[in-house]
């Protein structure tokens, strides 16, 4: 009578097929193509060898649709020699950090967006919520945005009391 494990362990010994590693294949190939599409800064925290490096800053000068894919390929095949797992981090990092930009942006609209409509009532509201914010500083843009509105300008202040809500908002978390 045969158990579980002794059929994993047999598994384990087996060669992987061509299918298996395929999958693989793609799969590291999908993660380079990941770091092509990041800007230089983020790149640099990257954990990777020269070749690597390299061969991400060459896929970026290529303008051909067929030697990028060629190029992707490469990446790919250069990506099994890479630490995955530190990449993935890095990664997963970087994905959580934009998620949290999006998320002060959408708060920061939100809350100009009811600087805007509703007045006094959404700046108390502001800072019975957040104390810590500069009050004569967001009066002074709030007041400087309506102007602007009602002159038909263009939105520099309003885009002033955004920055000042984002970053804001960044400082707090």
């Amino acid at each position: 009578m045969h158990n579980s494990d002794d059929f994993e362990e047999f598994e384990d010994d087996l060669p992987k097929s061509k299918t298996q590693v395929k999958e693989e294949m793609h799969q590291l190939q999908a993660l380079g193509k990941q770091l092509t599409e990041l800007n230089a800064a983020k790149l640099a925290e990257v954990p990777m060898d020269a070749v690597l490096s390299e061969a991400i800053a060459t896929m970026h000068r290529i303008k051909s649709r067929e030697a990028r894919r060629r190029q992707l390929q490469y990446i790919g095949k250069l990506m099994r020699k890479a630490d995955v797992e530190a990449i993935e981090a890095v990664l997963e990092k970087h994905k959580e950090q934009d998620h949290l930009h999006l998320r002060f942006d959408r708060m920061a609209e939100e809350w100009r967006e009811r600087f805007l409509t509703q007045g006094k009532e959404a700046q108390s509201a502001f800072f019975d919520a957040y104390p810590g914010a500069d009050h004569q500083q967001v009066r002074t843009l709030i007041r400087e945005a309506n102007k602007e509105i009602a002159n038909k300008k263009a939105p520099t202040n309003q885009r002033k009391l955004f920055r000042y809500l984002r970053d804001f908002f960044m400082q707090e978390s």
